[in-house]
């Protein structure tokens, strides 16, 4: 029991924040649809990794998935931009949804709401879409072929060290 002279909880002034940034490559395929009243919406999942490094001084790696929902013009964004092992940046906020199975079970999700969606994928150069099978380049090849990789304008490879680069191939 509270006495009179204490605050509760809800009673505070804790500020309502819920926000959320990650990044992360596309699980499988985006699926887009059409609400009953013809609002664009579309779901994929995303796998965020997180390298770390253990007792042993090992490095281990943390794989978590997570589910995104976006809506209106950034769910059409999403279908024409994206597809399975894309790389995107999130921000948005966390939603949970409630519904009842066929077989009568309630079920529960709890996702992320896309506010932005930034594309971080790079984009194929000219000498990958011609020859379209990485196995056929030499490795002489290859190397050109890295030094000449063009980034799409909102890109953040464009900000890694050759170093980091090279991790993410």
């Amino acid at each position: 029991m509270i006495n009179s002279g204490e605050k509760s909880m809800a009673d505070s002034k804790i500020p309502e924040i819920n926000s959320i940034m990650i990044t992360g490559n596309l699980t499988r395929d985006p699926v887009y649809r059409q609400t009953t009243n013809n609002t664009p919406v579309v779901n994929f999942s995303i796998a965020s990794n997180k390298k770390y490094k253990d007792y042993s001084n090992r490095w281990q790696e943390d794989v978590c998935y997570v589910d995104i929902v976006a809506w209106d013009k950034l769910a059409e964004s999403c279908r024409d931009k994206l597809q399975k092992g894309s790389a995107i940046f999130v921000d948005g906020e966390l939603q949970s949804r409630n519904w009842k199975t066929e077989n009568g079970q309630f079920r529960s999700a709890v996702e992320i709401k896309a506010r932005r969606i930034q594309f971080l994928s790079k984009l194929k150069t000219t000498n990958e879409l011609n020859n379209g099978n990485d196995s056929q380049f030499n490795e002489e090849q290859k190397k050109v072929s890295n030094e000449n990789i063009n980034f799409s304008e909102d890109s953040f490879d464009k900000f890694l060290s050759g170093e980091e680069f090279d991790l993410l191939k």
